[in-house]
């Protein structure tokens, strides 16, 4: 069985990784580049309500952004809900009516963001996104070990986190990269994704509340940096899976064989199922 992965980096040079589209998601950012992002529509709440968020980031001037929430239908696509704002940031809700939706958003400097097109049942689950598979080979058997969720007093994330940063520190020595340090602040970021994606049942770069993998680093008070990136997976049942499925993916495999990077942080999560979510954050400080 395929198991899905995924990458984002960012680097200063803000330069493109590409990847095919069944296989990763890869795209960059940058500290200082303006960018605008927007989050696909999804359900939430007991009352099913439609809801989409935005976001200027690295941006050194204020701008006005709109947001339009706008929903697929043969011919010309009506906006059903739009705002605007000149905080940086925008969520939008609107009632649940079944259809096909996106999100587009603009800051009137030039820069612009839309969505991902998602279908809306308005029932529970709806509008999950379903993970792209990889090219990583067979599954691999249970492990006897298993994530926990606290590491040890006094360590840096959990035995089988650990084994995540030693495989991937030995596939970097092959290349000639110096040995990455696991980090508290990134292990936290990395962990509080994987969670959050095994709680909320999604596979994504962004989280549900629009944030994006340099918002949750920053959030988990990492400071100074660079140069960032992520990988994530779901399915693998151990770190050697894992690690060797994204070094099969060649956005993955740029990411942790950039000998720029000094620092990780790794998360791994089980969901409901017993299935696990894996996050690596990366950072050059």
């Amino acid at each position: 069985m395929r198991r899905p992965l995924g990458v984002l980096a960012g680097l200063v040079s803000a330069a493109a990784l590409c990847a095919p589209v069944t296989a990763a998601e890869a795209t960059t950012a940058s500290e200082t580049a303006c960018r605008v992002s927007v989050a696909k529509p999804r359900l939430t709440g007991t009352a099913l309500k439609i809801v989409s968020s935005a976001a200027r980031r690295g941006c050194s001037t204020s701008a006005l952004l709109r947001v339009r929430i706008m929903r697929a239908v043969p011919g010309r696509d009506p906006v059903v809900k739009s705002g605007a704002t000149r905080t940086g940031r925008l969520r939008l809700t609107l009632p649940c009516a079944r259809g096909t939706y996106y999100a587009v958003a603009t800051d009137y400097r030039g820069a612009t963001a839309k969505s991902k097109a998602v279908r809306l049942t308005c029932t529970p689950g709806s509008g999950t996104p379903t993970p792209s598979p990889s090219p990583t080979g067979t599954s691999s058997p249970t492990p006897s070990s298993s994530p926990t969720t606290t590491p040890p007093p006094g360590t840096v994330g959990t035995a089988e986190e650990n084994e995540v940063v030693r495989l991937t520190n030995a596939e970097r020595a092959k290349g000639g990269c110096g040995a990455l340090k696991h980090d508290p602040q990134l292990r936290a970021a990395a962990f509080g994704h994987s969670d959050d994606m095994a709680k909320n049942n999604y596979f994504d770069h962004t989280s549900r509340d629009g944030r994006s993998f340099t918002d949750r680093i920053r959030a988990a008070g990492f400071t100074g940096g660079t140069a960032w990136a992520e990988n994530i997976a779901f399915g693998q049942p151990s770190a050697a899976s894992v690690v060797q499925g994204w070094m099969n993916s060649p956005g993955h495999r740029a990411n942790i064989m950039n000998c720029r990077f000094n620092l990780i942080g790794v998360g791994a999560a089980k969901n409901s199922q017993g299935r696990i979510y894996w996050t690596q954050d990366f950072a050059a400080r």
